[in-house]
C-alpha cells in the first residue's frame, strides 16, 4: 500500500518521516535515485488525466479570485509543460550524482589522508507561491542530491500540488525508496508555513521562492537557516555602441518570451547618445506585442506612446507586459541606477565595446551578469542543471541558479593508520 493511502499525518509526523527518509536517501545509490527519477518522469506523462483537471480547478479559482494574469500563467500546466517537466526530471537523472564527490584533499606529512566530500543537507524545506512546476523541480533535485523535501506550495496551486506530490510519492515508492521522501504541508495552511520556519532540528535548510514579501518574511521569521532567492528587478543596459537589431531582439525576448518569471527584464536603460537611434525601434517592437512602456521624461520625448514612469516603477518587479525605460548619461550612471534599484538577480549589457563590457561584468554586483544575451538565460535548465531550486541572490553558500551541487554541504573524511598528535 502506498503512503498516500494511509491515514492523514500530522505536520509533526511529516517532519519526523522526512528526517527518517533523509537517512535512507543519504546512502541510496545513484542507480536507486535515477530509477526513482525515471519513474517520476513516466508518471508525469501518464498522469495528465489526473494533473490537468486539478490544475484547471486552481486556474478557475485564481481567475475568479482576481489573481493577475502573471500568476495565472505561472499556475498553468498543459500537456506541453508536463512534457517539459518530465524532460527536466530525466535530465536531472542523467547528471552526475554530487554525493560523495571530492571537493579537495591531500596527504599530510604524517601520512594521514584528508578529503572534503559532498554530502546531502538532509531535509530541505521550500516555501513557494503559485508555481506547480517547482514541486517537480524540487522533488527531482532533492532526490538526486540525497535530500528529503518538505514543500509548502501555497493555496493558489494546492489542488495541483496535491496531485503532483501523490504521483511523485507513488513513483518513489515503486522503486523501493521511502514515499515520504517528498511531502507537501499545504493542508496545514499558513500555520504550517510558520511551523516549517521554526522546524530547526527537523529541517536543515529552508528555501523561499516567490514574491519579495514572501522571501522577506521567511528571512526575517525563520529559525531554520535560509538560502535566499531574490525577486527579479532585472536590467538591460543599451550602450551607445549597441547594434540596433541585437538590442531590439534581446529586449523583446527578455520581456515578452515569458513575462511572469523572475529573469524577465523589468527596466531598460539606454545611453543618452544612442537613445534617438535605439529607442524608437526597440520600444515600438515592445508596443507591437502589447507591452506598456513606463518612461522617464527623456523617453517620453522620444516615444510618445508611453506612460510617465514614477519612482516606484524603478524598483518594481512587474511580472507582466510592462517595462520601465530610462535614458542615462553613460555607463557610470547606468551602473549607479542598477546599484540603487537592482535585486542583484540578473543584469545584461548590449554593447560592441569590449572595454565597457568588461567594466559592466566587473562592477555590477548581481548573481548573473551578461553581455549581449537575453536575461531569460538565467535558468538552471539553460545552464545545464536539468532544473533549478531557484536563483540565489545572496552571497553565502550559493549564488545564481541552484542545481544539484547547491543542495549539498560537505564533510571532511580523515583516514589514518594509527597516527597520534604530539
Amino acid at each position: 500500500m502506498s503512503q498516500t493511502a494511509l491515514a492523514p499525518l500530522t505536520l509533526q509526523n511529516k517532519l519526523e518521516s522526512a528526517r527518517a527518509a533523509a537517512r535512507v536517501l543519504a546512502t541510496a545509490t545513484a542507480g536507486q535515485k535515477n530509477a526513482a527519477l525515471t519513474a517520476i518522469a513516466g508518471a508525469i506523462l501518464a498522469s495528465a488525466g489526473r494533473i490537468l483537471p486539478a490544475n484547471e480547478a486552481d486556474i478557475t479559482r485564481a481567475r475568479e479570485g482576481g489573481l493577475s494574469a502573471g500568476i495565472q500563467d505561472r499556475l498553468r500546466l498543459d500537456r506541453s509543460r508536463l512534457e517539459s517537466l518530465a524532460a527536466a526530471v530525466l535530465q536531472v537523472a542523467s547528471l552526475v550524482d554530487p554525493v560523495g564527490q571530492a571537493v579537495r584533499g591531500s596527504t599530510l606529512p604524517n601520512g594521514i589522508k584528508i578529503s572534503q566530500v559532498r554530502v546531502p543537507f538532509g531535509v530541505v524545506g521550500v516555501i513557494y507561491e503559485a508555481r506547480p512546476n517547482v514541486t517537480i523541480d524540487i522533488a527531482a533535485l532533492a532526490l538526486k542530491s540525497g535530500n528529503a523535501a518538505v514543500l509548502r506550495g501555497g493555496s493558489a496551486a494546492q489542488s495541483t500540488n496535491q496531485v503532483l506530490v501523490e504521483i511523485v510519492q507513488e513513483a518513489i515508492s515503486s522503486v523501493g525508496l521511502p514515499a515520504l521522501s517528498v511531502q507537501t504541508i499545504d493542508e496545514f495552511g499558513r500555520e504550517g508555513a510558520q511551523q516549517l520556519m521554526r522546524a530547526r532540528g527537523f529541517v536543515d535548510v529552508l528555501i523561499p521562492r516567490g514574491s519579495a514579501e514572501l522571501i522577506n518574511t521567511v528571512v526575517a521569521e525563520s529559525t531554520v537557516p535560509v538560502i535566499e532567492t531574490g525577486a527579479g528587478v532585472v536590467h538591460v543596459y543599451l550602450d551607445e555602441s549597441a547594434d540596433l537589431d541585437m538590442a531590439a531582439d534581446i529586449v523583446v525576448n527578455a520581456k515578452v518570451q515569458r513575462p511572469s518569471v523572475c529573469n524577465a527584464v523589468e527596466t531598460v536603460l539606454v545611453n543618452a547618445s544612442a537613445a534617438q537611434r535605439l529607442l524608437p525601434t526597440v520600444l515600438q517592437r515592445l508596443r507591437n506585442v502589447g507591452v506598456t512602456i513606463h518612461g522617464d521624461e527623456a523617453t517620453l520625448a522620444i516615444f510618445a506612446d508611453a506612460v510617465p514612469a514614477t519612482e516606484d516603477d524603478w524598483g518594481t518587479e512587474y511580472m507582466s507586459l510592462d517595462v520601465s525605460v530610462r535614458v542615462v548619461e553613460d555607463l557610470d550612471e547606468a551602473i549607479a541606477h542598477i546599484r540603487r534599484y537592482s535585486t542583484h538577480h540578473t543584469e545584461s549589457i548590449i554593447t560592441n565595446d569590449l572595454g565597457r563590457a568588461e567594466r559592466f561584468l566587473a562592477e555590477v554586483d548581481s548573481a548573473v551578469v551578461m553581455v549581449n544575451a537575453s536575461t531569460r538565460f538565467t535558468d538552471g535548465g539553460e545552464f545545464g542543471f536539468g532544473a533549478e531550486v531557484g536563483i540565489s541572490t545572496q552571497k553565502l553558500h550559493a549564488r545564481g541558479p541552484m542545481g544539484l551541487g547547491e543542495l549539498t554541504s560537505t564533510k571532511w573524511v580523515v583516514r589514518g593508520t594509527g597516527q597520534v598528535r604530539s
